[in-house]
């Protein structure tokens, strides 16, 4: 009797020895799981961070081309616009002053001379209006955007229909963003894209502010604009980023183009 207790004890004994094995190797199988899944979760984290920082780099380096892009305009347009007419008033001044020309002859330098000066102020004006709209400090952004849509009418070439629901609810630096985004998809649309028809809507609700634009200039390949973009679009995308905003475009080769621009208000 003694004997069968002994061999029940050792059986409960071994019992609960492979009871704990069991145990010990589920409590190991479940660090060893948690391991592997948190250091899989840290991978997918850190590719997410490098992500996010390639993205952020290739934002600056947009934004950075951007600007040295506009730097060569305004220097350009300085150079031919002001600084060769001036020249040109320069030259003619000095040869009045050498006193060598009769009367009639006087009368057509100054005649000239006024000629350009005029045109000057007139470059000035458009080229200070490039970088900063008075229009856009004095009366906002729908009056502005307005009167940009109606000079591009003015050449004739294309015909721009609007809508603008706007209530002057975000600061002029982004204001200035939203004009120059406009402003880059007209001037795409016409100079690169051949539109004789453009479409504006700008819609303001709550919380949100909706840009939408289509064209029926040319188009182009979606799948070939996606590996090479342009400095224009580069620049649109920038802007977009530093509102906050969603960007997303459609087109089509001989079928136009629609950008569609959804900005959260702060």
């Amino acid at each position: 009797m003694e004997k069968e207790l002994l061999q029940e004890d050792s059986q409960i004994i071994v019992i609960i020895l492979i009871a704990i094995m069991i145990l010990l190797l589920m409590a190991v199988a479940l660090v060893v799981f948690f391991f592997f899944s948190r250091k899989k979760i840290i991978a997918t984290e850190l590719e997410k961070a490098n992500l996010a920082i390639s993205y952020q780099k290739e934002l600056l380096y947009s934004t950075i081309e951007t600007q040295e892009e506009e730097r060569k305009r305004i220097a350009q347009d300085l150079h031919d616009a002001i600084s060769a007419k001036l020249n040109v008033v320069s030259l003619s001044t000095h040869v009045l002053i050498d006193g060598t020309l009769d009367k009639e002859e006087q009368a057509q330098t100054l005649q000239h001379i006024l000629s350009v000066t005029t045109h000057t102020l007139e470059s000035s004006r458009r080229l200070a209006h490039n970088l900063l709209p008075p229009i856009l400090e004095n009366f906002g952004l729908q009056a502005t955007v307005e009167e940009l849509c109606d000079e591009f009418m003015s050449s004739k070439k294309v015909f721009v229909s609007y809508d603008i629901n706007y209530e002057d609810s975000l600061s002029k630096a982004n204001e200035l963003h939203i004009f120059r985004i406009i402003q880059e998809l007209l001037n795409n649309a016409v100079r690169h894209g051949a539109a004789e028809q453009i479409t504006l809507n700008i819609q303001e609700y709550d919380k949100k502010l909706q840009i939408l634009f289509t064209d029926n200039g040319r188009g182009f390949d979606i799948r070939s604009i996606d590996k090479k973009k342009g400095i224009g679009l580069k620049n649109i995308e920038s802007r977009v980023d530093i509102l906050n905003g969603a960007l997303s475009y459609s087109s089509e080769l001989g079928k136009g183009t629609t950008f569609t621009i959804n900005i959260t208000k702060t």
